[in-house]
Parts: C-alpha cells; structure tokens; sequence
C-alpha cells in the first residue's frame, strides 16, 4: 500500500498557505501531486488572494522528490509517463497561477522537490536546506523539472548538479545560483522574515501583482508541451533494469 499523504490549505488576510506533507520525507506520490497541482488551479480563481506560501510539514526535509515506492510499481510505459506527467502537471500549474507563489524551504530537497522550489516565485531557506539532483544515479534524470530548475540557476549549475548525483550543494550554493533568495541561520529567523514579506505583498494591488507574475514567466508557453515529452522520456527509462536494481538500493 502507498501512503497518499496530504495537502493543506489555510487562507487568512489574502495570505493562502499549501502545506503538503507525506510520511516519507515529504515525498510525492501520484496522487498528491494531483491534489496539489488541483490547489493552485482553485487559488489560482480565488479572488481574495494575492500570495501563496508553499512549505511541507515538520522540520526536517522539505521534499524528498518521486515516491520511491511507486516508481518501484511501475511496470509499463503508460503508467511511467503518467507518473512523470504529475510533476509536470504541477510546475505548470504553478507557472501559469496568478497568484505569487513564496516558497518555505525549511530542509533538504532532492530531485523533484528542487523543481518545486525552482517553480516558486520567491525562495525562502534556512542553512539546513541543501539540495541534490539524484536522478541519474537511478538510471534516469531530471527532465522534467530541468526547464524550471534551468530558468532559476542556469544550464551551467543545473549540468554541475546532475553530473554530481550523489552530491549535496549547500543552500548557500542555492542561494549564490539564484535558486534560493534568502537563507537564514534558523527557521525562526526565516519565518519572521517571511511572515513580513508576504504580510507586504498581500497588501499590494493585486492586479499589479498578477502582472508582474505574467512578467516573470514570459518565455514559457512552450512548457505546456514540452514538459510531457520530457515526462515521456522519464517513463520509458524507470522501466530498465538498471533503475529497478538502483530503486531497490536506494530504499535500502
């Protein structure tokens, strides 16, 4: 049985927070990534809000990335790029929500939940969060979250984490690439500061807001295809043996 996790939304003074949790490091099943690709479609409607805070649950790992327990039931090829198609569908829908979307990264990201960070529109860190594109010490690679991850740090830093695998850069590194935009020493002092931002923002003038979010994602109407040819190419290689063998060591 895979554990579904959850998501969570609370709306106070303009101010929506998406807290996702799941008991393996706040990891990402198929089904969570639906619900929460779903959430930002309905804020993205909802007229009382002018800015989301995404975070996950606890203190530890902000997200963990695919859930290593499905991937490991993937059997064929439709249902790999399904799978894959669930992180695509979630960039999407946070690239093309109205709102600004603020991201609290309390710990470590890993693959997917890089993405996530990488499709927020502000990045709040503490120096606990270091990061890691693992994907293709399991057989296969960062597809399709490269083109947010790239857009944030470059193709360069992008290429020097996905051919270091097994490395962890540190949130200063993340910082210095233009993936995070403010670290903190502890989580305390990034939530002060974040609590002030997004309390400023969300008194703004929201149409102005939601104009300058369509300035900082000129460029990417190409992604509604090109996120699920990269989803494609994911789903056919989770089928090798390679990966098979990698997944079963990695849960190990």
């Amino acid at each position: 049985m895979i554990l579904s996790g959850s998501i969570n939304t609370v709306i106070q003074d303009a101010v929506a927070i998406i807290t996702f949790s799941h008991p393996a490091s706040n990891s990402f099943p198929s089904e969570l990534l639906q619900k929460l690709t779903d959430e930002f479609y309905e804020l993205d409607k909802n007229k009382e809000v002018a800015v989301i805070v995404l975070q996950s649950d606890g203190t530890g790992a902000f997200c963990a990335g695919a859930s290593f327990d499905e991937l490991l039931l993937i059997s064929n090829f439709e249902n790999g790029n399904k799978f894959f198609s669930g992180f695509a569908n979630v960039i999407n829908s946070m690239r093309k929500c109205s709102k600004l979307i603020i991201g609290r990264i309390q710990g470590k990201a890993v693959g997917g939940g890089v993405g996530l960070a990488a499709a927020c529109d502000y990045v709040f860190a503490t120096e606990k969060s270091d990061i890691k594109l693992s994907e293709i010490a399991i057989g296969i690679g960062p597809f399709v979250i490269e083109p947010a991850v790239s857009r944030k740090i470059s193709k360069r830093a992008f290429s020097e984490m996905t051919l270091t695998p097994t490395e962890w850069k540190s949130a200063k590194w993340a910082k210095d690439n233009g993936l995070f935009s403010e670290v903190f020493s502890t989580l305390e002092e990034l939530d002060e500061r974040l609590n002030t931002f997004v309390f400023e923002l969300s008194n703004y003038n929201i149409e102005a807001l939601e104009e300058i979010k369509k300035i900082f994602w000129e460029g990417t109407e190409s992604w509604d295809n090109l996120l699920y040819e990269r989803a494609a190419i994911s789903g056919r290689l989770v089928l090798s043996e390679y990966t098979k063998e990698a997944l079963q060591k990695f849960k190990k």
